[in-house]
């Protein structure tokens, strides 16, 4: 029985962390750009108690949790400074809560009272030289496919050529790159760092990149977990009733 409890109760919490991940991926389904949360690796070990023939069977979690980087679905938006990278790539960004630089898929983007752009949660848009992009007032803006932005002055004289206000830095990482979602959930490398910009990235003005979560997989897969949960549950109930049966047959009956 207790070895019963014990690999009931270590299944319970594994779902726990499956559940807290399944949650963050639910609440994002809607922000642009998000990367879908995968659960943490890990694999099944067997405990040998010192001089008994008890075995315990546990998982365990080998490293933090990574994500899907399949790309979300392209909306056309046709708003000019939506922007989506096309296949692979990132963005950088400056993090409003402090930081290290960090890479993101989300693109829609705005220009801040102070000229700064940043993007829908209002995290600095960086360029090339790991610097905020500053945009002065203007009348027309473009962006081109490797992340160039052209406008012309809001006081510019009519037929005026644009000028280039700045660069969004975007990069492919090598394929030996490994990204992972840190504490504050941004993404970098393993070793908290972002790779040098190399401007491979293909950049659609007007395209608003989607959530990669699939909302009918996760409803699915929540409703696998909680009958997953529900059998756990039985297995608690059912060896606390086995453990009060054989204490009954151990018991001295009444003199």
């Amino acid at each position: 029985m207790d070895r019963m409890i014990y690999t009931a109760m270590n299944a319970l919490s594994t779902q726990r962390d499956q559940r807290t991940t399944q949650a963050q991926n639910l609440a994002n389904m809607n922000v642009p750009g998000f990367r879908r949360d995968l659960g943490n690796e890990g694999r099944t070990y067997f405990a040998d108690a010192l001089d008994t023939a008890k075995v315990r069977a546990f998982q365990t979690e080998t490293g933090p949790a990574g994500f899907l980087t399949s790309t979300g679905p392209l909306q056309p938006t046709g708003n000019e400074l939506d922007v989506a990278i096309v296949d692979d790539g990132y963005f950088y960004i400056q993090p409003d809560t402090g930081g290290d630089p960090a890479l993101t898929r989300r693109g829609d983007l705005r220009r801040s009272v102070d000229g700064t752009l940043i993007n829908g949660a209002g995290e600095t848009m960086l360029n090339e030289n790991m610097e905020p992009i500053q945009l002065d007032e203007y009348r027309e803006l473009t962006i081109t496919d490797i992340g160039e932005i052209w406008t012309v002055a809001a006081n510019a004289e009519a037929g005026a050529a644009p000028q280039l206000a700045g660069v969004l830095a975007t990069v492919v990482p090598a394929a030996e790159t490994v990204l992972r979602k840190g504490p504050d959930g941004q993404i970098r490398d393993t070793e908290g760092e972002v790779p040098f910009p190399n401007q491979s990235a293909k950049v659609n003005q007007g395209t608003l990149e989607g959530s990669n979560v699939n909302t009918v997989e996760e409803l699915i897969s929540s409703i696998e977990m909680q009958r997953n949960f529900e059998l756990n549950i039985r297995f608690v109930s059912n060896a606390s009733k086995l453990d009060e049966a054989a204490a009954r047959l151990l018991r001295a009956p009444d003199s």
